[in-house]
């Protein structure tokens, strides 16, 4: 395809795109190829539906996708134009799928979507739970397009908002309209946009860079990633947009190493819109031009900080620096030129904003939280995935509406978002409307979008331990409230686990995480103590429960508890016995005992036992642990003597 010299070719390419890529008589295929998708077999399905279509003498245009959400049924597939979702798609399967709906026009019932086992499957994908509540802005093309094709992304509307600002709009236009949609920076801290966007503008540097973060390091997130691999090209736009509102000719998309398909189609598509002529010196023949260059990360999760990821991009260790100067101000962005600096979900929400205008866009979600905003939705969730929801819906319409509930119908006990430093939410807070400002004042934050549900049978210290452990490891080391601050509120953390802490390590532990928050130098130490510290709000009876009782109630942490053997439930299998390394468990005649001389409370036994009859109770009453000095005084200022 020859490289576009105006923004009229532009123009009539899409209108030729329109009718020619996805016409509507030709039976279609979308059949997910994200990262989950993949894993599970997809490459193999898109070959059994193209073969069995090839042996039928059936035309059937099949078009990998990106990442559909689902991931907890995947390999998934929409056929067209019946509009039929299917789930955990096989080989076998898709050849069956082509036979009856391609060929017959019939649903496979056995790939059909059901909420449960005796239930009636659903057909179409827009009737399935999961989607239903759905407002796809930033995901838009995911499920739609073939990634590494930009014909098909011009032939859904894309580079349209590009046309639009290069033909009719002033960069200051663009700017306004961004900020006035009071976009706000998806990659956590919420900071407008528009806003920072201006602030870059104002430097008089003649040369600036645009910068576009999609270093998720965040455990179990992956919303960055499945825009970077399902539509790079939107990132491509949106990042375009932002250069020409405020001057910027030069652009690094900065992507962990970790995430080799979003690397690919990154390069695929950035080479794509070079020949095209989207890229490069004269784009549409405006005089103006833009470039973009893939920087990959080595994995550190302090290079999210905006200047640990500078510094990274310029081949030094990443290292957060003091502030200011700013990445928007001369000397602070990268090589010393004033950088705009943005995570990969903002950019993908500037083209349609710019496309259907401020106005539009601050139709969706609340007054203070405009737009969408998309999570990963983990842990014990019966359908876990990627969901993209108007910001201001609650936390219960996310976890039981879209996500099903918790599985095996447990209950529910917590739901930690924001990532490893974001904070843990309780059932108290199930009807709070999600958006930056409310997660902020129950002590949590919206962060890069992870989230993880958390059931009854987990145990909130350790939870609280886990996350802590992660950001200890990920420290740069460079400022000492972070690099020891977190080193001690480990340690505590370990006491407390195992069953070796006092009463006053919850003081000590309160009071370090608070210094840590207030004087760490960037932002992962400041925001490392939040899982603790919401812990210890929300959950302090689990902790008293560690410390005074020596129990752990979800029996998950080793070395507290009492153990025992129920003689009336005990069926004398043996297991235990088999299971206990320290020669704890001797037999009798007629069931086993626990010798406590030798029980080192490791859970081996407990494990084992395949009727529960392995009791944990607690090691001691609070009585038998008086309060250390200080501690006392605490409780009761806290209503808790």
């Amino acid at each position: 395809m020859a490289a576009l010299k105006t923004i009229t070719e532009l123009t009539e390419l899409r209108r030729r795109l329109e009718e020619d890529v996805f016409p509507p008589d030709v039976p279609r295929a979308r059949v997910c190829c994200g990262t989950a998708c993949s894993a599970m077999g997809a490459g193999k399905v898109v070959e059994a539906l193209a073969g069995e279509a090839a042996d039928r003498e059936i035309e059937l245009d099949v078009v990998k996708t990106g990442c559909q959400g689902m991931c907890q049924k995947g390999p998934i597939m929409r056929a067209e134009p019946q509009g039929i979702f299917y789930q955990k798609v096989t080989p076998d399967r898709a050849r069956s799928i082509v036979a009856y709906t391609v060929a017959g026009n019939l649903p496979f019932r056995q790939s059909l979507y059901r909420d449960g086992f005796l239930s009636e499957p659903i057909s179409e994908m827009d009737e399935v739970p999961f989607y239903t509540k759905q407002l796809k802005l930033a995901l838009r093309n995911n499920g739609v397009i073939d990634p590494t094709n930009i014909e098909h992304y011009i032939a859904v509307g894309g580079y349209a908002a590009l046309e639009k600002a290069l033909g009719s709009m002033t960069p200051d236009d663009v700017l306004a309209e961004v900020d006035m949609a009071n976009l706000r920076g998806r990659g956590g801290a919420g900071f407008p946009a528009g806003k920072k966007w201006r602030h870059a503008k104002s430097d008089p540097a003649p040369v600036k860079l645009v910068i576009a973060n999609g270093d998720e390091g965040d455990p179990g997130a992956f919303m960055d990633r499945s825009i970077m691999e399902g539509d790079p090209h939107n990132l491509l736009e949106g990042m375009l947009l932002s250069a020409y509102a405020i001057g910027a000719r030069y652009g690094i998309v900065y992507v962990r190493h970790e995430y080799p398909m979003a690397v690919k189609h990154l390069r695929i598509a950035v080479r794509q819109a070079e020949e095209l002529g989207l890229l490069g010196a004269d784009i549409l023949g405006t005089g103006w031009g833009f470039s973009v260059d893939i920087r990959e990360g080595a994995g550190a999760f302090v290079c999210g900080e905006s200047t640990a990821l500078v510094a990274s991009i310029e081949g030094d260790r990443g290292f957060p620096m003091p502030r200011p100067p700013r990445l928007s101000e001369s000397g602070g962005g990268a090589w010393g030129y004033p950088s705009n600096l943005n995570n990969i979900e903002t950019f993908a929400c500037v083209p349609v904003i710019i496309d259907k205008g401020a106005d539009w866009f601050l139709g969706i979600g609340t007054e203070g939280s405009p737009g969408t905003k998309v999570f990963a939705l983990t842990g014990k969730v019966v359908n876990t995935g990627l969901v993209e929801v108007p910001m201001g819906i609650t936390l219960r319409e996310i976890i039981w509406d879209i996500g099903g509930g918790i599985i095996g119908g447990k209950k529910f006990k917590a739901v930690q978002t924001g990532g490893p430093s974001g904070g843990c939410l309780t059932e108290e807070h199930l009807d709070l409307a999600v958006d930056f400002d409310s997660l902020a004042e129950v002590g949590s934050m919206m962060g890069s979008g992870g989230m993880v549900v958390l059931d009854e049978e987990t145990c909130m210290v350790a939870v609280a331990e886990y996350f802590l452990s992660f950001c200890q490891s990920e420290t740069c080391g460079k400022c000492p409230p972070c690099r020891i601050g977190t080193y001690q509120m480990l340690e505590i953390m370990a006491r407390i686990t195992s069953g070796r802490a006092e009463p006053a390590d919850l003081e000590d532990l309160e009071r370090m995480a608070g210094l840590v928050q207030r004087s760490a130098l960037c932002g992962l130490g400041n925001s490392a103590p939040n899982p603790v510290l919401t812990t210890l709000r929300y959950f302090r009876d689990e902790y008293e429960e560690h410390v005074y009782d020596g129990l752990c109630r979800a029996k998950v942490c080793g070395g507290l508890g009492l153990y025992s053997i129920d003689q009336d439930s005990c069926i004398a299998c043996g297991l235990c016995k088999e299971a206990c390394a320290f020669d704890a468990v001797t037999a009798t005649k007629s069931s086993y005992l626990i010798d406590q001389d030798y029980c080192e409370r490791c859970k081996a036994c407990y494990l084992a036992c395949p009727v529960d009859a392995i009791r944990i109770d607690a090691m001691r009453t609070r009585e038998d642990v008086p309060p250390m000095q200080g501690v006392e005084a605490g409780a009761k200022e806290r209503g808790r003597a």
